[in-house]
Formats: C-alpha cells, structure tokens, sequence
C-alpha cells in the first residue's frame, strides 16, 4: 500500500488526469461474491492502522490522532460519493473493502475485521489508490476481482485464473465505455 500511496500521488502531482481506474483482485469475506465475482469498491479503510491495547485494535480515531470526518475520510473511511457515470461500472455490485498489510488466514483475526468493519472484501492496496485520488481531486473507481474466499490459507480454493480473466473483460468494457 504504500507503494501503491507513493506512486499514484507522484503521477497525480504531475499530471492532471481525467480519471484513474485502479484494478486488481481482492479476497472476499461475503459468501454472495464468490471466486470470479467483479465489484466496485466504494469505500474502504486501513484496517490495521492504530495502536494495540492488549487484545483490542485502537484506531487513529480512537487514540484521538484523527477526527473521523477530518478529509479525506467519513466516519473513519474513504468514501467515493461521485463515481465516474460509466455504465459498466454502474452495474457492478459496490461493495466496502479494507486495506490489509498481512491479508487474513487465521479465524480468530477474521471473526474480529468482519465484527470491526463488516467488510465485503479485503486488497492490500485499494485504500492508498483511494486516499491518493481524493487527495488529489481525481475522479476515480477502484475495481476488484475475487480471487478467493477470506478464510484461513486454502490456495487449493483460490480461482486466480478465473478472477484475473474476469477482471480483464470487465476492464476492457469499462475502458471502452468511458
């Protein structure tokens, strides 16, 4: 994610752009997206970012180092409220992400994300493409495929081939259409 933070604000600091897509595939914690599913990542968060306090999570907004509502985040996330009007992009199902350095295999820790953010799916970078874009004021959508199920590591589940093929039909029309 950082990486993904350093170079998406770099090419935006020197250029202005019309729009920015970001694609890639995710993990799904939703049994209704199954392995091959595209969606359009609304909102997100750095779900990792705090401070431990034994056994809970602090959040930035808990240690009282960042206001909720203080830009660019609403109630804690990254919101995108004017998604670029694409038709395919509108027919796609708009989902709530997080953003993970270490994605999750171990129930305990994934009974603890799904209780703390209900989210739909996980990446490792979707959050920092997001925060670069609001930052910068550049219309943007950030488009996922599922790859695989969030459960403890099972790559004998994963459908890699089946995602990424998806991912690429579903930006061939998108790129088409926009």
């Amino acid at each position: 994610m950082v990486a993904t933070a350093a170079w998406c604000s770099r090419a935006c600091a020197a250029e202005h752009y019309d729009l920015a897509l970001n694609f890639g595939v995710c993990g799904s914690f939703d049994p209704g997206l199954p392995p091959g599913s595209v969606v359009h990542v609304t909102a997100d968060c750095f779900s990792e970012l705090g401070a431990e306090d034994g056994d809970e999570l602090l959040s930035l907004q808990q240690l009282k180092l960042l206001d909720g509502d203080e830009f660019p985040f609403e109630g804690g996330r990254l919101v995108n409220a004017s998604p670029p009007a694409i038709a395919p992009l509108m027919e796609l199902r708009q989902v709530s992400g997080i953003t993970v350095n270490t994605v999750h295999g171990n129930e305990r820790t994934i009974g603890e994300v799904r209780a703390r953010y209900q989210p739909d799916i996980e990446s490792m970078e979707g959050a920092a493409f997001m925060y670069s874009c609001l930052v910068a004021g550049v219309p943007f959508a950030q488009v996922r495929a599922v790859s695989n199920v969030v459960e403890r590591r099972n790559r004998a589940a994963w459908k890699l081939d089946e995602a990424i093929n998806a991912l690429g039909a579903a930006a061939v029309q998108l790129l088409e259409s926009a």
